[in-house]
């Protein structure tokens, strides 16, 4: 056990390297965030496949806290609001008053196909509409769901980092 506590002290820290940070495609909006973003997430109506893969994109293994995106409690305190799901009839007020409690400058992220043009849900009865059709959307993220690692792309779009 001894001989194990000495390797793992030798070796310090091993973790792998961050990836490059995105050039080019950033939109406008994104470069008053000087690299940190307090982010609001908002289920307008989806499965919460897209929960699951957003958790897992804030959780250990993908840490997207690293890139300089929190997660946070309340619209009046976030920078961006990360969207999933075809917003729903009953969504639709209730989002466009999430959207407007927010500070400005603010940023939509629209997360998963469903978010993005409605998905496998478009034309049905309960739903208002995509986000983009509610609240103007900056970034859309495709995927049913999107995997974390696109999920940490589209974010670091927003953060420079």
């Amino acid at each position: 056990m001894q001989a194990l506590w000495r390797r793992i002290r030798g070796l310090g820290r091993a973790a792998e390297p961050a990836p490059q940070a995105p050039d080019g495609d950033r939109p406008a909006v994104a470069s008053v965030f000087a690299g940190s973003v307090q982010v609001r997430h908002v289920d307008a109506g989806s499965c919460n496949g897209c929960e699951v893969e957003i958790g897992s994109a804030f959780g250990p293994v993908y840490d997207l806290e690293r890139y300089g995106a929190r997660l946070v409690a309340s619209p009046r305190h976030a920078d961006v609001l990360l969207v999933t799901g075809p917003v729903s009839r009953n969504m639709a007020e209730p989002l466009r008053r999430t959207y407007e409690a927010m500070p400005a400058p603010k940023a939509v992220v629209a997360v998963g196909d469903c978010a993005r043009n409605c998905g496998v849900f478009a034309g049905a009865y309960g739903v208002a509409g995509a986000v983009g059709d509610v609240i103007p959307v900056d970034v859309e993220i495709a995927g049913c769901a999107p995997r974390p690692e696109a999920i940490v792309a589209g974010m670091r779009k927003l953060t420079g980092r």
